[in-house]
This record gives structure tokens, C-alpha cells and sequence, in this order.
């Protein structure tokens, strides 16, 4: 690995450890806090919003990219993320945190497919350590913002929020400060990119990012990828619920404590065996076994200790189900398409954590309300037992790269 690029990998890693710090400290405690005082629904919702924001910006990131490049994308959707977690010390009430976190969100969205933009533009040899190097520091990031967010959990709103924007400006910084203006390109990507901007300026906003899935037999795997993060949204907004519920004595971070340090442990030399032995398509079924388990764990037990077996077994989908689809789509998409194709990977993205969000709430509240509880779990469990099955019988080699003068029809291209 160049000097070049060990640099830009060390500012995009440091921009996602910051950032992960900075929401597990504030998401657990807000969502634990409207749980009590409002409901699960209201809870949801505001989560639910930061991803109608993120959705929104899938269909600006190209264009905003395009002209300030993926370091100015990234600068701009950190800095509003910044400013908008700010204010939300300053505020109260379910209709202005709703409003600040679409802000929140639409600055997620337009940094975070920039700091995938500049992995997938690695050499393919180099992007497997790159990715897994990146989701490390998401979750070093994660056990740390779990730890000060049980520190910060009794201190008022306004100082908490008010160490988090500091932690997004840093964020902001780290980044931006080290990556390259528009990744690492080879010669025949940027002549290709060059060309096309030739011919005609990008639109600011586009619904072009379908246009991403120039792969056959991607669709499953876009769908599957919307599945995941609808599953993985409901366990980060249930579980704060479900702690406040069934085991008000710990802090709400807590169960991230666990999910943190154990994937600290599994996530390379556990993702290295399996990927080395087994086609993405399975390593993406192992993980979402492995859901399946905690999600049963948790609707059965309830309990703290039952709690700490789920988190234990849960992580397997974060370890191992984002790192396989990411290494997949990497392998699959022609270079020059990559660009678009990380815009559809994060709106499909976006619209799993979107609905996961506000139903992850909903199905708690309907758990209560009919005395059955773990009754939302138990709905989570058999989502993600299809989805494993899926992905084991389904064929990797089935999706080729189709050829760029072959238009892809508007029922592949949007399958949404």
C-alpha cells in the first residue's frame, strides 16, 4: 500500500471511529428517554427521520460529489451533521428533535458513501484489509461512544450533545484533512469519468442512483442489503427500549458495551477464515444466523443476562454480512460505475434503517400493549432466519457486469 493511501485510509477510519463515538453516546440515551417519557412510537420516529434524511441525500451525493469533489462531500455532510447534533442540546420536544435529526441525517448521508467511495477505489487486493480495517474502527469507535455515553447518561442534554458536536468537528477535520479529492482513481476510471462530465454537468439531484445496479443478479443482494440494516436498525433502536423496560438498572449503552468489544475480537480473524473458505454468499448467511439466535435470546429471556448472551451472538451480521456485501459489490461493479453504485448500496441502506427505525418502536409499544413480551423479537427473528436461508442457496457467480453500451432496463435498474 502506498504512502498515498495508507494516509487517506488512516483519515477515513479516524473520521468513522469519531463518528461512532459521537452517536452511541447520544442516540441510546435520547431513544431510552422519549421511550419513558413519550413511547416507543415517538422514539422511533425521531430515529426514523435521520434516515428519511440520509434517503434524501442518496439522490444529491452524486451531483454534490461531482462538483466539490468526494473530500468537499464529505467536509459539507459532516459539518451540517455537526452543527444539527449541536442544536440539539439547545432544543425539546418530539417535533423539533424529529426536525434536527432529517438534519442529522442528511449529513450522514452525504459524508458516509464518500468514505466507502474511497475504499472501493483501492486496488482490489488492498480492499479487503481496507474494509475490514473501517469497520474495526466503527466498532472500536462504537465500544468507546457506548462507554461515555454510560458515563454521560445522567448529565443534562446540553452538555451531552455539546461533547458530541465537538467529536463531529473533529470528525469533520480527520477526513477531510487526509483523503484525496476524488479517491484513487486508475487512469482508465478517470478518463471514463472525465469524458462523462464532458458531455454533460451532473444534476444536482438525480434519481440516477438506481442506475447504480448495472450488475445482473445484484437485485437479491440490494434487497437482502435493505433486509440486513432493517433488522440491525431494530435491534439498535429495540434494545435501548427493551433495556428501559426489562432492565432499568443498566445503563442504556450497555448492551453496546458488549456488541463493541466482541466485535473488536471477532471481526478480522473471524471474517478472514470464513471469507478465505466460503463465497460471500454464505458468510452473509452465517451472519444473519447468527441474528436470528440473538433476536430469539432476547424475546425469551428479557433478562440482563439474557441480554448479554444476544449481544454476544448478534454481532455475527455486523462482522460478517456488511464486509461480504461490500467486498461482493466491489468485485462485481465495473470501476467506473462504483461511484453509483455506492449511492444505490446506501439508499438501500437508508430505506431498511428508515422503516426498521419507526417499526423497531412500534412493534415494542404492540408487544406491551398485547401482553405478549419479546413478541418484537420474535417478529425480527424469523425476518432474519428467510434472509439466511436466501442468502445460502442463492449463487454468487450468477451476477456479471453487463456490458456499458447494454441500457439496463428501468424494472432492473429500480426494483424499489
Amino acid at each position: 500500500m502506498t504512502i498515498e493511501r495508507r494516509r487517506a485510509l488512516i483519515g477515513v477510519n479516524a473520521g468513522i471511529f469519531l463518528a461512532h463515538i459521537g452517536n452511541f453516546i447520544w442516540f441510546p440515551v435520547l431513544l431510552a428517554s422519549l421511550g419513558g417519557t413519550d413511547s416507543g412510537f415517538w422514539a422511533g420516529v425521531v430515529m426514523c427521520m435521520t434516515y428519511v434524511g440520509r434517503l434524501l441525500a442518496t439522490f444529491f451525493y452524486e451531483g454534490t460529489a461531482a462538483r466539490i469533489g468526494i473530500r468537499g462531500a464529505v467536509f459539507f455532510g459532516t459539518a451540517m451533521e455537526a452543527v444539527a447534533l449541536g442544536a440539539m442540546g439547545f432544543s425539546g420536544g418530539v417535533l423539533v428533535y424529529s426536525v434536527l435529526a432529517f438534519f442529522i441525517g442528511f449529513g450522514s448521508g452525504t459524508a458516509f458513501p464518500g468514505l466507502k467511495n474511497i475504499l472501493v477505489s483501492y486496488p482490489d487486493d488492498e480492499r479487503p484489509k481496507a474494509f475490514s480495517t473501517f469497520q474495526m474502527s466503527a466498532q472500536v469507535g462504537l465500544f468507546g461512544g457506548a462507554l461515555l455515553g454510560g458515563l454521560l447518561a445522567d448529565v443534562d442534554l446540553r452538555t451531552l450533545f455539546s461533547v458530541v458536536f465537538a467529536i463531529f468537528i473533529g470528525f469533520c477535520l480527520a477526513s477531510s484533512a487526509f483523503i484525496p479529492r476524488d479517491g484513487f482513481e486508475t487512469r482508465e476510471a478517470a478518463d471514463a469519468r472525465a469524458a462523462e462530465a464532458a458531455q454533460a454537468r451532473k444534476p444536482l439531484f438525480s434519481l440516477t442512483v438506481f442506475k447504480g445496479i448495472d450488475v445482473r443478479g445484484a437485485t437479491r443482494y440490494f434487497l437482502l442489503s435493505a433486509v440486513f440494516w432493517f433488522l440491525s436498525i431494530g435491534f439498535l433502536v429495540g434494545i435501548p427500549l427493551h433495556m428501559e423496560e426489562y432492565a432499568p438498572q443498566w445503563a442504556p449503552s450497555a448492551p453496546f458495551w458488549i456488541t463493541g468489544l466482541s466485535v473488536l475480537v471477532l471481526q478480522y480473524p473471524l471474517f478472514k477464515f470464513l471469507i478465505k473458505h466460503l463465497r460471500p454468499g454464505a458468510v452473509m448467511a452465517v451472519g444473519l444466523a447468527g441474528m436470528t439466535a440473538a433476536f430469539l435470546a432476547f424475546g425469551a429471556g428479557r433478562s440482563a443476562a439474557w441480554v448479554i448472551v444476544g449481544c454476544l451472538v448478534v454481532v455475527l451480521g455486523e462482522v460478517l454480512f456488511v464486509p461480504s456485501f461490500d467486498i461482493w459489490v466491489a468485485r462485481k461493479v465495473p470501476e467506473q460505475r462504483l461511484a453509483k453504485a455506492m449511492g444505490a448500496m446506501h439508499f438501500f441502506r437508508s430505506a431498511g434503517n428508515m422503516v426498521g427505525s419507526l417499526l423497531a418502536g412500534v412493534l415494542f409499544d404492540l408487544s406491551l400493549s398485547l401482553g405478549v413480551p419479546g413478541a418484537n423479537w420474535y417478529a425480527a427473528a424469523a425476518v432474519a432466519a428467510v434472509c439466511a436461508v436466501i442468502c445460502l442457496i442463492s449463487r454468487d457467480g450468477a451476477a456479471e457486469a453487463q456490458p456499458a453500451e447494454e441500457a439496463v432496463p428501468e424494472t432492473e435498474a429500480a426494483p424499489a
